[in-house]
């Protein structure tokens, strides 16, 4: 994976609430799950702007749902993580991981409270 295909935040919390999901995965279930999990706040058109990125990347691919009468025929896009998507994530923890190998320590909100950070 090059440089430019590191996966931001945004886009990790994205795709893991994709997989998450499972086939249930379209942009409003996506926007609950990041709201009641994470307490991330987000528009739908960030949402939305986010996961076409990501498919653009190959990392997640969609797909039109059947027009449903909840929703005045229109049909959901659905979505769901490539092998690539997959490997981008395991990547980005990897690296995450990596730092933060020996810092457990130094970062708790014990020694934050203690320095009186």
């Amino acid at each position: 994976m090059s440089k430019r295909d590191n996966l931001g935040e945004f886009e990790q919390l994205a795709l893991l609430a994709v997989m998450r999901l499972g086939d249930d995965a379209y942009g409003a279930r996506i926007q609950e799950e990041l709201d009641g999990r994470v307490a991330r706040s987000a528009s739908i058109s960030a949402i939305y702007i986010t996961l076409t990125r990501l498919e653009g990347k190959g990392l997640v691919s969609s797909w039109m749902g059947e027009p449903t009468e909840v929703r005045g025929g229109k049909a959901r896009r659905y979505f769901k993580v490539e092998p690539a998507g997959l490997a981008a994530l395991h990547d980005a923890r990897s690296r995450l991981l990596s730092m933060w190998e020996g810092l457990e320590s130094r970062v708790s909100p014990e020694s934050v409270a203690l320095r009186g950070e």
